[in-house]
């Protein structure tokens, strides 16, 4: 468990990160979102043991970062956003070299970072010299030396910036598996791998925290509208006169027809309202069927804008 209690950081006369406060449970996978200058890196460097606060807590598992720095840094697993790697050794003497910096003893070196290799699924380039492996290769190892003495706490900073889609993709199922038994907090610029990794989310925005829920709830929560994916079989002009007839119906667009003979459409319910089941009595006496309804989310993208575009960030 992470405890977070009015953190504060200045640097001279800017504040980087404004009295902030909140917790990440055992077994979370939590993304840390915010745009650049939001506070993002220099709250995570706190957390790990990196920077020191101006002011307020941090405890790690119930160590206080500052005043038991060994015991809560033991518990943490950090991945920055550029991996402290040796390019000059090759992966299984760096992650040997890693295991003897978090205590491990010599003798058990070669079998934790053996271990931590098979995680990742690096194993074939345990020879490789770092410099001569792909970003994407690199990443893992980096990710590797994180897991390294099996921390019960993972902190990842941007783990798949600089990757291609593909390399995002596999980064993205590793961090998946390492969330399981562990605690996450993954911060990213890529929202949709947030919705599709996280379970909850906290938004920075000028070194505060300015929302906390699942990515389900932010997408559909903080812009004030619902949204539905409808099919209905009939014309396109008696099926828009029916669903914009509706009282609650704030536009309807139509879409794309995926199925002949029918009318796909986005509908927007006015704010706080649920219109299915006036939708559904609309078109069932207009005599048009519905072929299909369902719930459609503006998207996390949507929300960070919202909640965030109102200010620049701090730090």
């Amino acid at each position: 468990m992470i405890e977070v209690a009015h953190l504060t950081k200045r640097y001279g006369q800017r504040l980087a990160v404004d009295d902030l406060s909140f917790k990440v449970d055992d077994g979370e996978v939590v993304g840390f979102l915010g745009p650049n200058g939001a506070g993002k890196s220099t709250t995570m460097n706190i957390l790990t043991g990196y920077l020191s606060a101006t002011q307020g807590t941090v405890s790690v598992n119930g160590h206080d970062v500052l005043k038991e720095p060994e015991a809560a840094k033991k518990q943490i697993g950090y991945m920055p956003e550029v991996p402290p790697l040796y390019l000059d050794m090759t992966v299984a003497d760096y992650l040997r070299f890693a295991a003897g910096l978090k205590g491990i003893p010599r003798a058990k070196r070669a079998a934790e970072a053996a271990r931590v290799m098979e995680l990742v699924r690096i194993t074939d380039m345990a020879r490789r010299v770092i410099r001569n492996l792909s970003k994407g290769y690199r990443q893992r190892v980096g990710l590797a030396q994180a897991l390294a003495a099996d921390p019960s706490i993972l902190i990842l900073d941007e783990p798949t910036i600089g990757l291609d889609p593909q390399q995002i993709i596999e980064v993205r199922t590793l961090v998946r598996s390492m969330g399981k038994g562990r605690t996450v907090i993954l911060s990213s610029h890529i929202l949709s791998e947030v919705a599709a990794v996280c379970s909850r989310v906290l938004i920075i925005s000028r070194g505060r925290i300015v929302a906390s829920d699942t990515p389900q709830n932010l997408s559909r929560g903080t812009t004030g509208s619902n949204f539905l994916q409808v099919r209905v079989r009939g014309a396109e002009k008696p099926v828009l006169e029916a669903v914009t007839g509706c009282a609650q119906v704030r536009r309807a667009e139509v879409q794309a027809a995926r199925e002949p003979g029918a009318v796909d459409l986005v509908v927007e319910a006015r704010e706080g309202q649920d219109v299915r089941d006036d939708l559904f009595a609309v078109l069932a006496k207009a005599g048009l069927p519905i072929r299909m309804m369902k719930m459609q989310d503006p998207g996390l993208e949507e929300a960070f804008l919202h909640l965030t575009t109102d200010g620049k960030g701090a730090g």
